[in-house]
């Protein structure tokens, strides 16, 4: 804690630090999936802790490790960079929250919860450097490839073979758009991901045809479970391109996070077919074959 600052200023500073928006919408698009298949009560909570946890660890990683990049490009809005809160503190708070995500991850099932954990630490790895080399959109594919696959094993399912496809699909697709606000600031301190080394509008090309991909395959994978009436499948990856469309339209403008809030729109549009099908998602597989833990079966 800093000289002279309240604890409650500092907890404020902390949940900035944490990059909220993503660590809430992945919690909650997650939570939501646990809902649908089935988990009870405490198996939903146990589901939303862990990813919470996890997502929160990643966050604050990335701002403690960053702290000084932020601080010479001048990043105000970041709060250890500001000095709003220590960055010792940030670190503290990224261990404990991946200290506790272990075993609020195992308590889903030792694959399912392995799995997660291997999620996260694709997130952590790409902290830690993997998000300065080319090869800095593969956590993203990792992370939410995993995630669905996370929910369905621990509700005692068999997860199809598109899910993980299109979880990795929508995050290599966030990946992208994420980074788009922050290019000019990543390269003057010599951050050069994917994203960097082809440039703004590869970038943004490159998000919209992964998320507009991840639709498609979310829209073939639910066609099987009779779950979702076939007019919403349809309208679901047209209006996906409306927004994304409209999205990097806006996103245009230097600093914009406008791409970004596109895909979690988007996000949010792809998870709802997959709440929709959650039921099914427990049952049998619902085209072709199922992913038993990590591998994949006839």
């Amino acid at each position: 804690m800093l000289t002279g600052m309240r604890p409650a200023e500092t907890a404020g500073a902390l949940v900035r630090s944490c990059h909220p928006e993503p660590t809430v919408a992945v919690t909650a698009m997650v939570t939501a999936l646990a809902v649908t298949t089935g988990r009870d009560a405490a198996g939903v909570l146990l589901v939303a802790t862990a990813v919470l946890t996890g997502q929160l660890s990643i966050g604050w990683l990335n701002d403690h490790l960053d702290a000084e990049r932020d601080r010479a490009v001048g990043r105000t809005d970041k709060p250890a960079a500001a000095g709003a809160v220590s960055v010792r503190a940030v670190g503290v708070a990224a261990a404990v929250a991946a200290a506790l995500c272990v075993p609020l991850s195992l308590a889903s099932g030792i694959v399912a919860g392995g799995l997660h954990l291997v999620a996260v630490a694709a997130g952590l790895a790409y902290d830690l450097g993997l998000k300065a080399t080319r090869a800095s959109v593969l956590p993203y594919a990792v992370c939410f490839g995993l995630l669905p696959v996370f929910v369905v094993l621990g509700a005692g399912g068999t997860p199809p073979w598109w899910l993980p496809v299109a979880g990795a699909l929508l995050g290599s697709g966030a990946h992208f758009a994420n980074v788009l606000p922050d290019l000019d600031d990543d390269l003057a301190t010599g951050v050069r991901g994917l994203p960097h080394r082809i440039g703004a509008t590869g970038s943004r090309v490159a998000a919209a045809v992964l998320l507009l991909a991840a639709s498609v395959v979310l829209v073939g994978g639910v066609l099987g479970s009779g779950t979702v009436p076939v007019a919403v499948l349809v309208a679901a990856p047209v209006v996906a391109a409306g927004v994304l469309s409209a999205g990097f339209l806006a996103g245009r403008r230097r600093g914009s996070r406008a791409p970004f809030r596109a895909v979690m729109v988007v996000a949010l549009i792809d998870v709802a077919l997959l709440v929709a099908a959650g039921p099914a998602l427990v049952g049998p597989a619902l085209v072709g074959p199922a992913l038993v833990g990590p591998a994949l079966v006839s």
